[in-house]
């Protein structure tokens, strides 16, 4: 795997909820944003598509990744690391 420690950018943490295509995982991030109004956390969900150079994530696995260059029409990010392995 490429070390993209060093890559400047946005880093996040979620986990995996696809990894049918080839060299590419779909991986669901949850932030949590306070409403303005009620001053409630709301748990915001957004999927992201990564770049998986060696098909090592599963689904369930929790990764991190890093912004990166466009590879295609959706897919800009990079997977850095697995986190914790689903079992």
């Amino acid at each position: 795997m490429q070390a993209l420690d060093h890559v400047k950018g946005r880093t996040l943490t979620g986990i995996v909820i696809s990894d049918k295509n080839d060299k590419t995982i779909v991986v669901r991030v949850e932030t949590l944003v306070k409403h303005p109004l009620l001053k409630k956390y709301i748990r915001r969900r957004k999927k992201f598509t990564a770049h998986d150079p060696m098909n090592e994530c599963g689904i369930g696995d929790k990764v991190k990744i890093v912004e990166y260059r466009r590879l295609s029409h959706n897919k800009r990010w990079h997977l850095v690391s697995i986190i914790e392995k689903a079992v």
